[in-house]
């Protein structure tokens, strides 16, 4: 398998991953037979991977939300771990999310490098035509895909926010009224969560379809 294949080749240039240089992982990794294309595949499946693990990890919040304001007999303390647990969990996922898009648009950047550069070495302008339009076209959707996924990761800085807000104070304000004052925000953390959740179905889609550009190339 892909990934099989792609793991294999990252523990054998380990060193050079953790030293940092990019260009040189990269051209280590050509040499096991792991291409750009090949990374962009696999990291471009991880950020859409990413983004739906944070979009269920988000669902899960506003649940727990939603039941720390709703259950009357449960113990303030224990409600406050609970939300605080929720929050922890999806900032941790955001950063996922952030980290992953910054993977495929380290790794996009030097294919599009490499592509343009090699358009240069074609004896045959028909073939470097037809690879020039399919780089443009491969830019055009990788583009929209970038775009998705960034408009997905900062739909869920308002969220941890409100989510952040709530967790502060209920835990300084560890009594009936705080709960009271917090069910005032469950609509509005309901309706953000939904905008995200949506947001964030949009981005995966744009990953799924561009994973099918570059699979048909």
């Amino acid at each position: 398998m892909l990934k099989t294949g792609i793991r294999a080749g990252m523990l054998a240039v380990l060193s050079i991953a953790l030293a940092g240089c990019q260009s040189a992982y990269y051209g280590a990794m050509e040499q096991v037979g792991v291409h750009k294309r090949d990374i962009m595949v696999d990291r471009v499946e991880d950020a859409r991977d990413a983004q739906n693990d944070a979009k269920e990890q988000f669902k899960s919040a506003l649940e727990q939300y939603r039941s720390v304001v709703t259950i009357e007999d449960q113990a303030l303390a224990d409600k406050y771990d609970l939300l605080n647990d929720e929050y922890e969990s999806s900032r941790d996922a955001a950063q996922a999310v952030t980290d992953r898009i910054e993977a495929v648009e380290d790794v996009s950047e030097a294919l599009f490098d490499e592509w343009r550069e090699e358009l240069q070495l074609y004896s045959n302008a028909s073939l470097r035509q037809q690879s020039e339009r399919k780089l443009k076209n491969t830019q055009s959707k990788y583009t929209s895909l970038i775009k998705a996924m960034r408009r997905s990761e900062a739909k869920m800085q308002p969220v941890l926010a409100a989510l952040q807000d709530q967790v502060l104070f209920l835990k300084h304000n560890l009594n009936a009224r705080a709960i009271d004052a917090l069910k005032g925000e469950l609509k509005t953390i309901q309706s953000d969560v939904g905008r995200l959740v949506k947001e964030m179905e949009r981005s995966i889609a744009e990953s799924e379809a561009f994973l099918k550009t570059l699979q048909e190339g």
